[in-house]
């Protein structure tokens, strides 16, 4: 099994902005009153061009996907919440949180695949949890080690143990389960997804320990990642806020492995956490800021990896 790919899927948007939906658990986002939605969406679109450029630029394949502005799905250039791929040619879709975030499952993204030559065997289809208000949002909810079968996952509004652990059985992953929290107002408030303060990649682990208040739970996620040999580079709830855990390993040309980032993710890291990771890999980086803002997530959360068999 591979931790890491080469194809991946992003999604370009058509009318992004602050999703008021998913601000009531997302205390990473913010308005930006300053601007025209026009331009927010103008500004998020020239922040994506660029970053697929990057992307582009080291071997890496990005398929991309143009969001369309019916329905309105302001968070669309976050995939990986709502599908997942794998090396079975599986592919899972997922519950989502917020009403409107449910209007970006679209078919047309698989059939597109299929069209490139990918092979999707069995579609599974979780989407039915949302009538009982239970959600399980992908690989934000979920940071997979595929290599080692193992599934993180910080409990939250959007990631429920039950379905968590049911994922678990259908793909053939050993949950490890935790809670991670963030100081909002002077209380401890869990974090929205686990791919905020957590990054797993073949060779290290980036993670937020600070943010894991349980010393059992510590030990637990401490210990699955030392004994599957990754080097843990420590991060702080600071960091977290310039989504410093949201980071994400993938293959360029040659089979180079880079860590993907944000610049703010980037900038907020120390000269010994740089050099921790540049041993490992070399590390891309793209600003990423209005879709950050408005949108509370970062690099991770625009890419859907595709591990799908090639036909």
């Amino acid at each position: 099994m591979q931790q890491t790919t080469n194809t991946i899927l992003m999604v370009r948007p058509a009318s992004f902005r602050m999703n008021e939906q998913t601000a009531v658990n997302n205390y990473y986002q913010q308005e930006l009153t300053n601007m025209l939605p026009a331009a927010i969406n103008a500004k998020a679109q020239q922040e994506f061009d660029a970053f697929v450029n990057e992307l582009q630029e080291v071997g890496v394949e990005v398929v991309v996907v143009q969001d369309t502005k019916e329905p309105d799905t302001p968070d669309a250039l976050f995939p990986n919440n709502w599908i997942s791929f794998h090396e079975n040619g599986d592919v899972a879709i997922y519950p989502m949180f917020a009403e409107n975030r449910r209007l970006e499952k679209r078919e047309d993204v698989l059939e597109l695949l299929e069209e490139k030559g990918l092979e999707i065997n069995n579609v599974i289809d979780y989407s039915e949890a949302e009538e009982e208000t239970v959600f399980l949002e992908g690989t934000g909810s979920m940071i997979l080690d595929r290599q080692n079968r193992k599934a993180y996952c910080a409990l939250s509004p959007r990631a429920d143990e039950e379905l968590f652990i049911e994922f678990c059985e259908d793909f053939e992953f050993t949950p490890v389960i935790f809670t991670a929290n963030q100081t909002v107002d002077g209380n401890r408030e869990a974090i929205y997804h686990t791919n905020v303060m957590m990054c797993v990649a073949e060779t290290f682990a980036i993670v937020c320990l600070d943010a894991i208040d349980d010393k059992k739970e510590k030990k637990s996620v401490l210990k699955h990642l030392k004994s599957d040999g990754k080097e843990i580079i420590a991060i702080s709830e600071k960091q977290v806020t310039q989504f410093a855990g949201n980071m994400l390993q993938v293959k360029g040309a040659n089979n180079q492995s880079y860590l993907v980032m944000s610049t703010s993710a980037y900038d907020s890291l120390t000269p010994n956490q740089l050099q921790k990771i540049e041993k490992h890999n070399p590390i891309i980086h793209s600003s990423l800021k209005t879709i950050e803002i408005c949108g509370g997530g970062s690099a991770r959360c625009m890419v859907a990896e595709v591990f799908l068999p090639k036909r």
